[in-house]
């Protein structure tokens, strides 16, 4: 199954008959900048949110789309309740051993086209897109889905957090639903895959942290329908588990969008994690500098081990490997 559009937005293409707020089809986010080979992003629903929302789950007594009938969903939503039927409903495993260097390369170029996966998307979800050269983003104009806000992008060093790619599905629950049995290249793949990334809010992004949609969903609701099918589709994707509360918050929402309900099931045991044994011991590396506990002694050795590019704060980044002082190492 494939939603068209931005990868996370299924197209509710929502008829008179529905009369649902927060399924009504109203506007699309711009399509990215010439030159990029991935699809242009299109935002599902009408782009605002509720006076007083917040990014958690409506509560039992939210029955704002009690007057949609089951049944009369659009065929793509109806598809993604087809589809979670079909995931595996298992406990969450522990998180024993992950680590981000378990997903490969950060942002490797999967795609070929010369330019890394960040700017990729940048260029994919936001308009009036200005880059220098071929690929470099530096300023741009983001219809955040999230928060149904938007975003003056300017490449920077305060400011290029403004917006983050988002892993749709986060690698740490992935890691805890399935993809830990997954072999190195798979995992490096699915860190990659643009159907899991998305520009947006970055404050947003570090509210949601390695949530998954018992957990935490999109305060915007026009865009939630969009964002549970997204990781219906990418977990049926990459063979990843769900859990039981998490099955029941999706279904909640894609019934909220007219899907048939999903019968419940019985979670079973996630399966028991045979212990690594233990690594050969490391050679020594120098003391770490400012950035972490990470230290690579120019962008040569960053790339080599598949880090770059670096981003302010994150491990391994040096202000003196960020020759324009943007924010962004070994690009």
């Amino acid at each position: 199954m494939r939603f068209f559009g931005r990868p996370v937005a299924v197209v509710l293409a929502t008829t008179a008959a529905l009369a649902l707020s927060s399924c009504d089809d109203t506007g699309d986010s711009a399509a990215g900048a010439a030159g990029v080979t991935t699809e242009a992003p299109q935002l599902t629903g009408s782009g605002t949110t509720e006076a007083g929302e917040t990014g958690e789950r409506g509560g039992p007594g939210d029955d704002r789309d009690s007057d949609v009938a089951a049944g009369h969903a659009d065929p793509a939503v109806q598809d993604a309740v087809t589809t979670l039927a079909t995931l595996e409903v298992k406990g969450r495993a522990p998180k024993t051993g992950y680590s981000r260097d378990e997903f490969g390369q950060r942002w490797k170029d999967t795609d070929r086209n010369g330019c890394d996966q960040r700017n990729d998307v940048l260029a994919r979800d936001m308009s009036d897109v200005h880059r220098e050269g071929p690929c470099k983003v530096l300023t741009g104009t983001l219809e955040d889905p999230y928060t149904a806000t938007t975003i003056n992008f300017v490449r920077g060093q305060d400011t290029s957090t403004d917006v983050h790619i988002d892993h749709v599905v986060a690698m740490s629950d992935a890691w805890q639903k399935g993809a830990q049995q997954l072999s190195a290249e798979r995992r490096e793949e699915f860190a990659n895959d643009h159907l899991n990334l998305l520009a947006v809010d970055g404050p947003a992004n570090m509210q949601k942290g390695d949530g998954d949609a018992a957990t935490w969903l999109p305060a915007n609701r026009a865009f939630r329908c969009s964002y549970v099918s997204t990781q219906v589709q990418v977990k049926a994707k990459y063979g990843l588990w769900v859990t039981a509360a998490e099955r029941d918050a999706i279904s909640r929402e894609l019934e909220k969008c007219g899907a048939d309900t999903v019968a419940p099931v019985d979670e079973v045991p996630a399966p028991a994690v045979e212990p690594e044994p233990a690594p050969e011991p490391e050679p020594a590396v120098p003391a770490a500098e400012p950035g972490g506990d990470v230290y690579y002694e120019n962008c040569t050795a960053a790339r080599a081990a598949g880090a770059a590019p670096l981003l302010r704060g994150e491990p391994g980044y040096r202000p003196q490997m960020d020759g324009d002082n943007d924010g962004v190492a070994c690009e």
